[in-house]
């Protein structure tokens, strides 16, 4: 029976930490067909199929550098009356300053629905919204009122799915340049990854 349980669980080491490191969006339907590890079938493992990328079959993740006042959430919702389960994934993010360019980009954001991988202190990276995308459903502009207050952007994305946010696998191969992706992990790949980092300081 699929249902029945695997493993148990010890508990664990005090050595992990909490909050978010970089997050990266990449525009909805640009990440091929899902392949999963053979042992652990909730992890991602490869990426196929020839619906990878954009212009000249590359693909380009825009990565998000956070720091404090950023959570990923999952609640789980499961009915024995109606015999369904999903995950309701809701990524919380703070931005720190205003911008005319921010504000563009914001609203591309709100427009869209992107996958979102979530890379937190643990070295954990986990894709959100992976088979239907994540929508911004809420956050603020905001200027504060007072000097020690936040001048910058909140925005709440949301996405439901069948499974939890999985874990991506990440390939030793990787470099600085295109982590926590690597081109061994897109196998129908024929151009770049692109790690589009912001200019802005």
């Amino acid at each position: 029976m699929a249902c029945d349980l695997t493993l148990g669980r010890k508990e664990p080491c005090k050595d992990s930490v909490g909050g978010i490191k970089n997050i990266y969006f990449v525009d909805f339907g640009k990440l091929g067909t899902v392949s999963y590890d053979s042992t652990h079938t909730d992890v991602l493992d490869d990426f196929t199929g020839t619906t990878i990328g954009g212009t000249a079959n590359s693909l380009t993740a825009y990565k998000y550098e956070v720091k404090g006042g950023s959570s990923l959430e999952q609640t789980v919702t499961s009915s024995r009356e109606t015999g369904t389960t999903f995950y309701d994934q809701t990524l919380n993010i703070t931005l720190k300053k205003l911008s005319a360019a921010d504000n563009k980009e914001l609203k591309l954001l709100a427009y869209g629905r992107p996958h979102i991988f979530v890379e937190d202190y643990n070295g954990n990276v986990m894709a959100m919204g992976l088979e239907h995308g994540a929508d911004v459903n809420g956050g603020t502009i905001v200027t504060g009122s007072a000097m020690s207050e936040l001048s910058g952007y909140t925005l709440t994305f949301n996405a439901q799915e069948k499974v939890a946010a999985n874990f991506l696998e990440i390939t030793v191969a990787n470099t600085a340049v295109d982590y926590p992706f690597s081109v061994t992990d897109f196998p129908g790949l024929t151009g770049d990854i692109v790690i589009t980092e912001g200019t802005n300081s």
